[in-house]
């Protein structure tokens, strides 16, 4: 990620108003662009999606939702994968979600990778996540942490033999050797 523009400070309104076909990010008032994913990274979201989706189906337990603005005080990020429960779906808007998602799925980048690791990891604690999941697609690994009163827990790191759970979603298997699945593509 490159920071651009950033001989001032922006605002969510500033941040609404942009309309010139590239990507971004709000950050500490800094407009961030978001390069575009690449195949490997896209796969490996849509498997996740499609996973906790098909369980949604017959779990109503809310919502799973892919690359959406998401507002967080004066910040606006855009995470890979986010889950929203039913209970707290009016943060939902026709727009954007509009308060912090229950758990945030980054999948992590070469671009990308320090921020979420870094900038997004105390936002989204800040802002209230619950659980906050970043996916190495290069490594194969997933890294857990469960926001607690002041700092995350971390929960682990788990690799393509396991099979992913979330207090959240009880009964949600996500099998890790599905997910990073016969990838050749880098």
């Amino acid at each position: 990620m490159s920071v651009i523009l950033s001989d001032r400070v922006y605002t969510v309104w500033d941040y609404m108003q942009l309309d010139d076909g590239n990507r971004y990010e709000l950050i500490g008032g800094k407009l961030v662009m978001v390069p575009r994913p690449r195949p490997k990274h896209q796969r490996v979201s849509g498997k996740i999606f499609y996973q906790i989706e098909d369980f949604l189906k017959k779990n109503f337990l809310g919502v799973v939702i892919q690359e959406v603005d998401v507002i967080l005080g004066s910040d606006v990020v855009a995470p890979d994968l986010l889950f929203i429960a039913k209970d707290r779906l009016d943060l939902v808007g026709e727009l954007n979600i509009q308060g912090a998602p229950d758990l945030v799925i980054e999948i992590l980048s070469p671009s990308s990778a320090s921020i979420d690791r870094r900038k997004k990891r105390k936002l989204y604690l800040a802002s209230g996540v619950k659980e906050y999941w970043m996916v190495d697609p290069d490594q194969e690994l997933v890294e857990v942490l469960v926001a607690e009163e002041k700092e995350w827990r971390w929960a682990g790191i788990f690799d393509r033999e396991d099979i992913l759970t979330t207090a959240l979603l009880p009964g949600l298997e996500i099998r890790l050797s599905e997910v990073f699945k016969g990838f050749n593509v880098r």
